[in-house]
């Protein structure tokens, strides 16, 4: 499944160029001067992205590195114009930015299903001379030439598109939290990093309602630098309508400690994350009696509203849909 799952490629692409118009005049058996009727040329085939649900990675594009969409035709006699070149369409999954290689220039981003963006224009056709004729100009013999096509280096990132993303250092607990309240089946085991790809499940609320949940592999201190997985998945978290901070009842650190640095890593990565709402689950409370859950209350920062939890005895998950789901429609 991990080697499956691709959230980066860059591919070049090369639009169509334009055909060019004709420079014909009109001449046949019974009319020897009948004037300009040469037809313009077709438009070069465009390079489109198109944004399908059913896909969630970006394997089918990973080894087509070069896309080329054909050349418009020239232009005829008797105004026939040239045929469209054929275009080319992308179809990628939802959640997919495209960035100009070379400057890194934001083009788009498609959040959609059915979205269809234009990401390599082709050349415009060339005019046939009959566009040129005139009282003081009744014969022109020259017409446009088409437009090159367009090349250029794109590079096409996924961004994980959903309600709520989970939030935590390796071994928090949120694969696990995943697998209970969806039907996802991520990998769970008891070394850091065990989850190498963004895992989506569906979770499944009251009265026939849901919400799409996404498990965000591990983040460490200083991932914001580069430092384990880095960069890589910390984009996953920025299209997350609601986060869900995870932080085990066993830590090493005080939950506080914890919770922050977890923020601050996501703030240093992009600044515009501290603006999204938050909610803080404190996982592996099944280990805790009460006197030990009401001292630990106490060190909770007061500015987010948590819950203890437990994913094997179930404590206060359905607690949990709720605060996210209120979160989520607030």
């Amino acid at each position: 499944m991990g080697s499956n799952f691709v959230d980066y490629v860059k591919i070049c692409c090369r639009s169509g160029k334009g055909g060019a118009g004709s420079a014909h005049l009109h001449r046949d058996k019974f009319t020897s001067k009948g004037g300009p009727d040469g037809g313009d040329g077709g438009r070069g085939g465009h390079i489109f992205l198109k944004g399908n649900a059913q896909l969630w990675t970006l394997l089918h594009l990973k080894y087509r590195k070069h896309v080329i969409a054909n050349d418009g035709q020239p232009g005829g006699s008797a105004l026939k114009f040239g045929a469209n070149g054929k275009d080319e369409m992308l179809e990628v999954p939802l959640g997919t930015v495209a960035r100009d290689a070379e400057t890194d220039e934001l083009l788009f981003d498609i959040t959609e299903d059915g979205e269809v963006k234009v990401l390599t224009a082709g050349g415009r056709g060339g005019l046939g001379n009959w566009h040129f004729k005139s009282p003081t100009q009744q014969t022109p013999r020259y017409a446009q030439p088409g437009e090159p096509g367009k090349e250029q280096w794109i590079i096409l990132e996924l961004k994980v598109l959903a309600d709520v993303g989970l939030v935590g250092f390796p071994n928090a607990g949120k694969s696990t939290l995943l697998s209970v309240v969806s039907a996802a089946k991520p990998e769970i085991a008891d070394y850091p990093f065990t989850t190498l790809v963004p895992n989506l499940g569906i979770v499944s609320y009251r009265d026939n309602k849901s919400f799409v949940m996404a498990d965000i592999p591990g983040i460490i201190e200083g991932a914001s630098e580069g430092k384990g997985l880095g960069h890589r998945f910390l984009r996953h978290i920025e299209r997350n309508s609601v986060l869900l901070f995870m932080v085990p009842a066993d830590t090493d650190r005080t939950i506080a400690e914890e919770y922050h640095i977890l923020l601050d890593e996501l703030i240093a990565f992009n600044p515009e994350l501290k603006d999204k709402p938050r909610i803080l689950a404190i996982t592996k409370a099944d280990m805790l009696d009460d006197e030990l859950e009401a001292e630990m209350k106490a060190g909770v920062p007061a500015e987010i509203p948590h819950v203890f939890i437990s994913s094997v005895s179930g404590k206060n998950i359905q607690s949990l849909k709720d605060m996210v789901w209120r979160a989520i429609n607030t």
